[in-house]
């Protein structure tokens, strides 16, 4: 936690700032109430520890005005002439609780105990606000609503994995909802009373992405202007999850090993050990064999991740997903924009089929999205959808100049030739290709070479 101590003594007010930090937290002295509100109002701070009397200022006019303008700050008022009434008036005022001079190490330690005990809770009414804003309109994705044997799957050893406190290694494509599953598997766990923290590897740059992960004190780089706890102090007792994690640069793979192997770590800039008891979930969208074949990923690192590995599959692979999950969206996206739909037409459904969905459900979510915008009729049809979608790319040379969409007047040679195409042109290899397509190797050769791909 972070402390601000407000007292005119510079010897009490050290002294105090010593037991915070000895305590493991953070602690920053100031000596007047107007100073105070200034540090207030440039950082957050968790709690506060207020003298009663400031010298010219009365500490309890200066409670007064941090409750009227930091209402969320516990305070605690301390002074060396305290009495019953005094304590009363400062609880009446917004104080939390009331320490006599000079006090017992043991009383301020259980003071500093109780205050975090209000902080933790305090942070589980804001996660559970921020789950039900989430629930109500942002988090649509369906990915527990399955029919394909795959997800079931992947699903099913996610959620047995979850109530161990085993690393977890998620692969997948961009947009198949790796940080849904992390999150699935947090809720799932003997932690999901406890912070769930993210962290995008690839986001910042090494210094930044250090300091994000680590923390750092006062001066350890440029713009270092205070003290700060980073992501794994965030998370202690919980889980952190590091998204594309095959993006972090090589010189704080070591720290992070040391983090998962003796549950230590190091603020940059501080020589000071601590300690952080973490679950740790990872996802990638990078082969990470590969990286550690080419030195760009510490080998064991990669072992300490991959307790538990499993494999989000693309939306090509979950056919039987796909329309189900086009529903999905459509009533989400028609509700949100008042219209009244009655579903997907066959058409739509069919172009949706043909499509391989590089950017998987993120895409699909997209897509769905413009399609209830510009829907003009009671169902959606293939002209509300993206162009891509429509086989709008199909060349000239095989549409006959005009661009090629279900029930035109073409033979079935041209529309199959056409949709080999398209489909040779979204997806990463032959065998993807001929899964998709649902045929053999050999059969998408011999039709390659009949249309002039060989």
């Amino acid at each position: 936690m972070d402390f601000l101590v407000i007292d005119d003594d510079k010897t009490f007010r050290d002294a105090t700032c010593f037991l915070i930090e000895e305590a493991g937290h953070y602690a920053e002295g100031v000596e007047t109430g107007e100073l105070a509100l200034t540090r207030l109002k440039e950082d957050k701070w968790d709690a506060v520890l207020l003298d009663l009397n400031l010298g010219h200022e009365n500490g309890l006019d200066v409670l007064s005005e941090m409750a009227r303008k930091h209402a969320q700050i516990p305070v605690v008022m301390f002074t060396a002439q305290g009495n019953i009434k005094t304590a009363v008036e400062a609880m009446r005022r917004g104080a939390v609780d009331f320490l006599e001079k000079p006090f017992q190490h043991e009383q301020f330690i259980t003071v500093l105990a109780r205050l975090q005990r209000l902080r933790q809770m305090s942070q589980r009414i804001e996660r559970l606000e921020q789950e039900v804003t989430e629930t109500k309109s942002h988090n649509i994705e369906p990915i527990f609503d399955f029919a394909t044997p795959v997800i079931r799957e992947v699903m099913d050893m996610l959620l047995r994995a979850a109530r161990t406190p085993a690393s977890i290694l998620i692969y997948g494509e961009s947009g198949t909802g790796k940080s849904v599953a992390a999150r699935a598997v947090h809720e799932h766990s003997h932690l999901a009373e406890k912070p769930f923290v993210t962290v995008n590897c690839p986001s910042l740059s090494k210094e930044l992405l250090e300091s994000e992960l680590f923390g750092h004190v006062k001066g350890s780089f440029t713009g270092a202007i205070r003290d700060h706890w980073g992501k794994v102090r965030a998370a202690d007792g919980g889980t952190l999850f590091l998204d594309e994690i095959g993006d972090l640069p090589p010189e704080i793979q070591p720290k992070l090993l040391r983090l998962l192997q003796e549950r230590e770590y190091e603020r940059l800039g501080e020589n000071v050990t601590r300690t952080a008891n973490v679950r740790v979930i990872a996802a990638t969208n990078r082969d990470l064999k590969k990286r550690v074949a080419e030195g760009l990923f510490r080998e064991d690192l990669y072992f300490r991740l991959n307790v538990i590995a499993v494999e989000m599959p693309p939306l090509r692979r979950r056919e039987e997903d796909l329309i189900r999950f086009a529903e999905h969206y459509t009533k989400f996206f028609a509700a949100q924009c008042a219209r009244q739909l009655d579903g997907i037409s066959p058409d739509a459904a069919a172009c949706l089929r043909a499509y391989p969905w590089p950017g998987n459900l993120r895409e699909l979510r997209n897509a769905i999205e413009r399609a209830v915008i510009m829907a003009r009729g009671a169902q959606l049809m293939p002209a509300d959808l993206p162009a891509e979608l429509r086989g709008q790319t199909a060349t000239a040379a095989v549409s006959g100049g005009d661009p090629l969409q279900i029930g035109s007047p073409v033979s079935l040679e041209k529309l199959e030739e056409a949709h080999l195409r398209k489909i040779l042109e979204h997806t990463p290899s032959l065998t993807e290709a001929a899964h998709v397509l649902g045929i053999d190797q050999a059969t998408l050769y011999r039709k390659r070479k009949r249309i002039g791909l060989d």
